[in-house]
């Protein structure tokens, strides 16, 4: 099959762009910066500004999977149930209206930083667990997803059209870290920006494709009421799973202030909710169109490739050359999240785990070169994932869920509870993860071990299982840190027992009490804690 050599042009030139960008906004930063190399490497040097912190902010979200999944579900499911850009426009807004102030004011480096404060290692290694599952996931899916993408459009060999894109976003990656992502995020959104909007009014106004505001019914999509609690399900899941995502919160912790942290959220919610407009018009296009005419002769439904029919559209019902520029923007868009998902996994093991459980005195530059090897090797797993396993999707929205599941009610707790402790972070982590495994995953294969209520055999889970499990860790996290805080402090269990040293003793007039062990806590809060909890 002849390559598109249009396509292959524009898309080597769109490569060269971003590659070009990344290595010389770093080389650029890192020579006029003064500051800290490992808040240079890991958050910019907190010194993003306004134009490159909304860009980089929107691309957190506005990614591979964002554009394709939008069109694909538009297609395939109606937009009703197209809950991605409701759900990330309001996830961002509780985002920065309760979460952005309170990390950027304690200048963590890393989302798991709270954690490894309070509740120390084992529960850091945990949720990083949870963490780079999502990551690793996530990237493959959206690398899968390109390699078909170009292998359609470019008829360029899907694995070679993986492994050069991945290699791209890693090397930049590698070169500037941070400041190289937030600053190719500029050129990437220019990029999926403009190419979406150009491509969109040639597939409306092709010959072969009904006008939209004729086929509302069928792009619209139908509502069935025995769905109505998985929708709000998956409605709610979408809105809160998108906060606790190291890719955020590193933007979030980049900028100059809390105060730009809120602003840069909430315009980037906005941002989201407009460059949804196009994969959602793609999408109605898809469902509006005579496939028959086209070469392949069937609709994408029925070859079972609805995922690719943003490609597909393009490909068939715009002009060669527009279509290889929407093509690119598609590959903007998969890169911009492929390079957050693998510094996001790259900088919390090299502070968090390698730093803080192997390394406590490593210099910066011992640092550095910890975190480009660990870019190398989560690109390179990402990029094997999205070759040889079949249900990379399918594993990423069982992530996914798993990180809105276990990761949600941690970092709530965290921030907004003081007592919580390490006994109950790891029961919640533990209950939220069997309670969502319980429910299966027909995408993978997974069986349900618990049948939830008005479980069908064949529906499937039709009970909000997913909020259920993210309620019941919440209220484990909560219940289990007040009783163990409880028992210890009141002396019924000795302090030999607090394997999890959460608790140190303390003499106060001539006895022993058990007072909490946050190196963020200063003497008067856990004056505070000891009496409100003696109190009771």
């Amino acid at each position: 099959m002849a390559i598109n050599v249009p396509a292959l042009v524009i898309l080597v030139i769109l490569y060269l762009v971003i590659l070009i960008v990344g290595v010389v906004a770093a080389k650029k930063f890192k020579s006029e910066s003064a500051k800290n190399k490992t808040e240079l490497n890991v958050v910019a040097g907190r010194d993003l500004g306004g134009i490159v912190g909304i860009f980089t902010m929107t691309a957190t979200t506005v990614g591979g999977g964002y554009i394709n999944g939008t069109a694909e579900s538009v297609y395939k499911d109606g937009l009703i149930w197209t809950l991605a850009p409701f759900g990330i426009f309001i996830g961002l807004i509780i985002a920065g209206l309760f979460y952005a102030k309170k990390m950027r004011d304690e200048k963590y480096l890393t989302m798991l930083d709270p954690f490894q404060h309070r509740y120390g290692n084992t529960m850091v290694g945990l949720l990083y667990l949870a963490a780079i599952c999502g990551d690793l996931f996530w990237s493959a899916s959206i690398l899968s997803a390109l390699g078909t993408s170009l292998s359609v459009i470019v008829k360029l060999n899907q694995t070679i059209s993986i492994v050069i894109s991945a290699c791209i976003a890693v090397l930049y990656t590698i070169f500037g870290q941070m400041v190289a992502v937030a600053y190719t995020d500029v050129a990437q959104m220019m990029f999926i920006g403009f190419g979406l909007i150009l491509c969109v009014p040639f597939a409306l106004t092709n010959e072969l494709v009904e006008p939209i505001t004729s086929t509302t019914e069928r792009w619209y999509g139908t509502w069935y009421p025995p769905t109505t609690a998985v929708w709000i399900d998956l409605a709610i899941t979408m809105t809160f799973g998108t906060i606790p995502w190291q890719t955020y919160f590193q933007r979030v912790l980049s900028v100059k202030s809390s105060q730009h942290a809120q602003r840069l959220t909430f315009i980037a919610a906005c941002g989201a909710s407009l460059m949804a407009i196009p994969p959602i018009l793609i999408g109605a296009v898809g469902t509006s169109a005579n496939w028959t005419m086209t070469e392949l002769g069937e609709s994408p439904m029925s070859l079972n490739q609805s995922s690719l029919v943003l490609p597909l559209v393009l490909q068939h019902f715009t002009p060669t050359v527009i279509s290889a520029i929407g093509l690119g923007a598609v590959a903007a868009a998969v890169m911009s999240s492929t390079d957050s998902a693998i510094l996001s996994s790259s900088s919390m093991f090299t502070y968090n785990i390698y730093n803080k459980l192997a390394r406590e005195k490593a210099s910066d530059k011992e640092l550095e070169w910890v975190q480009r090897i660990a870019v190398f090797f989560v690109g390179a797993i990402a990029t094997v994932m999205s070759l040889f396993i079949p249900s990379i999707y399918g594993m990423f929205i069982l992530a996914a869920d798993i990180v809105f599941v276990v990761m949600f009610p941690q970092l709530t707790t965290i921030l907004y509870f003081k007592f919580t402790n390490t006994y109950g972070a790891i029961s919640g982590y533990v209950i939220g993860l069997l309670l969502r495994l319980g429910g299966g995953e027909s995408f993978i294969g997974l069986p349900p071990f618990i049948y939830y209520p008005y479980y069908s055999e064949t529906d499937g889970q039709l009970f909000p299982f997913r909020t259920f499990s993210m309620l019941v860790s919440m209220a484990t996290i909560l219940l289990v840190s007040y009783f163990t805080q409880v028992l210890f402090i009141r002396g019924v269990l000795p302090a030999k027992l607090d394997i999890f040293r959460s608790y140190s003793t303390k003499q106060m007039n001539g006895d022993y009490f058990i007072t909490c062990c946050d190196p963020k806590e200063n003497k008067q809060e856990k004056d505070r804690i000891i009496h409100d909890v003696t109190s009771l």
